[in-house]
């Protein structure tokens, strides 16, 4: 047993570089042997909640690059306290670099998670298993398929990150030499197409509903599964993997190519029959699209909109309809999605620090209440929109009554008063639910209820992601959050996602549209084609492969806005250079006057090339196991 351990050791030293104390967690706490810990069905129970850890970790949104680096939030760098872990907010500002990886998920430092280590946790629970003599056969074939889900997921975690990876399909033999420990990158569609593998060996033997909520929520689902295979797919699919020219000639050491830039259409194909698997499998298990209903509030159908697109996220897990699946850990930081508007909530800095800034560019993604975007839309006057204005009583559910705003604010569609705290927006919930008697966000001046320019407060654009607090949370005396599970995937995001598959097979056809529109008459829109030919100055945008691309994609970035998943899509789509070549700006924000207020100021000047799309390795890691090569450009 020494000898094994010595081997999974050096394994651990070559892959990660994390320290022996690190290292020993890999199994269950107080245990001293493998076999002690598969000697019966429980203790092997606890090691597979062990195979969990590292997924529950993955729950923070700071350490996901997806929250941090998507451009949706910025993060203020001159805090005098400093409560967040601020390393994933700062790679934006070009602070990544190969001697010390910020989110290092294959060391485990940095914000990151040592995903290898949980890798092959996941191996020591398959070779195992057989051990537990009280084992039944149909928890013993649960669990096997819940490792394999995890080993998939963990592997398709890292090729987001890192492309090219090391596959660890098994753990080494105790006899393994130093050179076979020292493992090569497998080229990225092997590393796929092995995620893929375990997927589909794992869906067939895993519930399709968790049926003990009380003891099991959290645990994977065959729906889960298959939504996760649907967006592999689909991100194997797109343009940074799919004949990506700016990684050609990569290579192992041994001359093995790293990456196809050679287009392969079929990948979309394959795509989008795994997203209308997922989406009949979810059918079947009764999931469908999230409506707000209160029966103890009454509220006009313009708020119920609203409510509609904020509950979605942050509805109570068991009772949301829309929720493929969240992490079990809650969401952290609504104190830091939250606008001060009492005096009793400027007490406590740590429960309301309000510091998560949303820039005018992400403000402006949202369509307006024509449905279309706004810099395009035939009635509104987009080159007039900073221009002044003020609350009137038909705006009176979005925009405090006689509050001088700016014009932008008006007549937008109901996810961006869902998704924002504006200047003069109004903030259904925090302990008031009555139409009678709402808060509205006084943003001017720094209002923070603590003085100007308090740097441990300071919201620095001037704009607020509304969406990531649920309404009844309290943010007052006595500070009461509700808390809710940031979704990982919902049933809208994949109703997108098998729209732009099906547009990238054939281009525009009625199940693209079908699927798309769905989404929007939840949202209170009309269909694309309709709204387009309407409003548009461009009408016939949705009638090419091209334009509709455009329109599903700002289309699911406004949807799955601030909920971790704009900077992925960005990433795969390969706009995220496209979009941080563009300062990102906010208001003028020390000013009380609404007309020295509303002009904006550049707030970030983002730092991202084409090395940004993959991470680097460690140098030392490179070092450790010379069969590694670096990313490109690092």
């Amino acid at each position: 047993m020494k000898k094994y351990y010595k081997i999974l050791l050096l394994i651990t030293l070559v892959l990660s570089g994390v320290s022996c104390k690190k290292y020993l967690n890999v199994v269950p706490d107080n245990t001293g042997t493998l076999d002690y810990a598969f000697r019966n069905r429980n203790e092997a129970e606890n090691y597979l909640f062990t195979c969990y850890a590292t997924l529950q970790q993955l729950s923070d949104p700071t350490s996901n690059a997806g929250f941090t680096t998507s451009s949706e939030i910025i993060y203020p760098n001159n805090l005098t306290n400093h409560p967040l872990m601020e390393t994933g907010f700062a790679l934006i500002r070009g602070t990544q670099n190969s001697a010390n990886v910020g989110l290092n998920f294959w060391d485990g430092e940095n914000g990151g998670q040592a995903i290898y280590r949980s890798i092959r946790r996941c191996n020591i629970m398959l070779e195992n298993i057989d051990k537990p003599v009280d084992l039944t056969p149909a928890e013993k074939q649960r669990w096997i398929a819940e490792v394999k889900f995890l080993k998939a997921y963990y592997h398709y975690y890292l090729v987001r990150l890192y492309g090219p990876i090391p596959i660890i399909k098994t753990n080494l033999d105790i006899t393994a030499t130093t050179e076979q420990v020292r493992v090569a990158r497998s080229p990225v569609d092997s590393v796929f197409n092995y995620v893929v593998q375990l997927l589909n060996e794992a869906a067939p033997n895993l519930p399709a509903v968790i049926n003990n909520k009380a003891q099991e929520l959290g645990r994977i689902t065959s729906v889960i599964a298959l939504s996760v295979k649907a967006e592999v797919l689909a991100t194997q699919a797109s343009p940074l993997f799919n004949g990506n020219a700016d990684f050609a000639g990569v290579k192992n050491k041994n001359g093995q190519l790293l990456f196809s830039t050679a287009y392969d259409a079929s990948k979309w194909q394959k795509a989008a029959d795994a997203c209308k698997a997922a989406i009949d499998a979810s059918a079947a298990a009764g999931l469908k699209l999230y409506q707000f209903s209160a029966p103890a509030i009454s509220v006009p159908d313009s708020l119920n909109k609203v409510l509609t697109a904020q509950n979605a996220v942050t509805e109570k897990w068991d009772q949301n309809p829309e929720l493929i699946w969240a992490l079990n850990p809650v969401f952290p930081d609504q104190g830091y999605a939250t606008p001060r508007m009492t005096s009793a909530s400027a007490v406590n800095i740590f429960s309301n620090p309000s510091t998560f800034a949303v820039p005018i560019a992400t403000t402006e993604l949202f369509y307006s209440d024509k449905g279309v975007p706004i810099n395009e839309d035939n009635t509104f006057d987009f080159a007039n929109r900073f221009g002044l204005r003020t609350g009137d009583d038909a705006s009176r559910f979005y925009i405090a009554k006689g509050y001088t705003t700016i014009n932008e604010h008006f007549s937008r569609e109901p996810r961006f008063y869902a998704n924002i705290a504006f200047d003069g927006g109004i903030w259904f919930g925090n302990g008031k639910t009555t139409t009678n008697d709402m808060y509205h966000v006084e943003a001017r001046g720094n209002t923070s209820l603590a003085g100007p320019k308090d740097l441990n407060t300071l919201n620095i654009t001037g704009y607020w992601p509304k969406k990531l607090a649920n309404y009844l949370s309290v943010y007052d005396d006595g500070f009461a959050p509700i808390h809710f599970h940031l979704p990982l995937m919902r049933l809208a995001g994949l109703y997108l996602l098998y729209a732009e598959a099906l547009n990238e097979v054939g281009g525009p056809g009625p199940q693209v549209f079908t699927y798309i529109d769905m989404v929007r008459a939840r949202a209170g829109l009309q269909g694309v084609q309709q709204a387009w030919t309407t409003y548009s100055k461009n009408p016939s945008k949705f009638s090419s492969k091209d334009g509709l691309r455009i329109i599903i994609h700002q289309e699911r970035r406004i949807e799955l806005c601030f909920e971790a998943q704009s900077g992925w899509d960005l990433r795969r789509w390969k706009e995220l250079q496209s979009v941080l070549s563009n300062p990102l700006q906010g208001w003028n924000i020390y000013e009380t006057d609404a007309s020295r207020y509303y002009h904006p100021r550049t707030v970030l000047i983002p730092v991202f090339g084409l090395q940004n799309y993959l991470w680097p390795i460690k140098d030392n890691d490179l070092t450790i196991d010379n069969n590694l090569v670096q990313n490109p450009y690092w």
